[in-house]
């Protein structure tokens, strides 16, 4: 039996989580997916979607799709949903988490590696953060649960951009970037997004089993973000065969802890060497990383190695074989709270093969 893919939405108070849920239960297309609700969120979904006062955790809507709050842990909402399924008494295509305003995205995404049962039965598609253009300045500024729901997405919908002017909203933007390069961002107008961009996005593979896109950091390139050296980049320009992502002179008036920085190298990795030096850093600052990614030219072996992770959660997997041709280049990113960015790229520019 396939896994079932799972979508968590998440974004801050007011950004439009709920507006986006109701247009994907409501549009007729086909697919019967479970909704899981955290109870405890200041906002619910209206009444006539979701039967809030009822004593049923699970609640059958008129389209065939199901709406549960969480009374217990959402391990225990997950295992029931899934033994319901199995034995008939429901049927459902997928899921879909809508956290609290206030939630860390981390501790969601973490459920789906820790326990095997949901391993073996759930896949996360992707985590989608919606982020209020009017007010994200202040909400990134102030709350840190907002910085990490940016820096875990793998999808990013702007809302409320018709109450921001250009310049604010580009200045978002860039801010955005430089938290998190390797989400998307698209601007949405009262959860008036096609479904194709909601479900099936398949941004979100730890276990890297399906497709990945070898130029996930091509956007970064095309911005021109390649091989920046500047003041701020908080290490001394070095001479070796990498570039980092680093913060721009300009628009520098925030101090994010949440930020990335990419590495890239031509000479391949030892293999032994680099899962050292991941198991030492992710050890001590796996709380503090979270996502990190890379498509990898590992010595040894005539193929891409896809290498991904959340938090203290690492896994890696063989890509396709490098095309005739093509340049062999290691490429990272790392996202995370005020990690050490000197640390890492020395630590893994000792990894490379001599």
């Amino acid at each position: 039996m396939s896994l079932i893919p799972a979508t968590i939405l998440t974004g801050f108070l007011g950004s439009g989580k709920t507006t986006l849920l109701k247009r994907v239960l409501t549009e007729a297309h086909g697919q019967k997916i479970a909704v899981i609700e955290n109870e405890f969120g200041e906002e619910n979904i209206d009444n006539d979607i979701l039967v809030t006062d009822s004593q049923e955790q699970i609640v059958q809507m008129s389209n065939g799709c199901i709406c549960c709050t969480i009374r217990e842990d959402l391990r225990e909402t997950l295992q029931l949903l899934a033994a319901k399924r199995r034995k008939g008494l429901l049927q459902f295509d997928r899921i879909v988490i809508e956290t609290t305003g206030l939630a860390d995205p981390g501790p969601v995404a973490q459920t789906f590696f820790m326990d095997d049962e949901i391993a073996e039965t759930y896949l996360i598609d992707s985590i989608i953060t919606l982020v209020d253009a009017k007010h994200a300045q202040q909400q990134l500024d102030e709350r840190q649960e907002a910085r990490r729901q940016v820096g875990f997405a793998d999808q990013i919908f702007l809302s409320k951009t018709d109450l921001v002017s250009e310049g604010e909203k580009d200045a978002l933007i860039h801010r955005i970037k430089h938290m998190n390069p390797r989400a998307p961002i698209r601007a949405v107008h009262f959860g008036e997004v096609p479904l194709s961009e909601v479900l099936d996005l398949r941004g979100f593979n730890l276990n890297a089993k399906l497709d990945i896109d070898p130029d996930f950091l091509k956007e970064d390139d095309e911005h021109g973000h390649e091989h920046v050296h500047d003041e701020h980049c908080g290490h001394e320009h070095h001479d070796h065969d990498h570039g980092e992502h680093c913060s721009h002179p300009h628009h520098h008036r925030h101090d994010d802890d949440v930020k990335s920085f990419v590495y890239r190298a031509e000479r391949a990795f030892d293999p032994a060497k680099l899962e050292d030096f991941l198991g030492a850093i992710v050890n001590i600052y796996g709380p503090r990383m979270l996502r990190y990614k890379g498509v990898l030219h590992m010595k040894g072996t005539e193929r891409k190695v896809i290498f991904q992770g959340v938090h203290q959660l690492m896994g890696s997997d063989l890509g396709p074989q490098w095309a005739d041709g093509e340049k062999r280049l290691s490429k990272m990113v790392f996202i995370g709270i005020d990690l050490p960015q000197d640390i890492f790229l020395q630590g893994l520019e000792q990894c490379l093969v001599p």
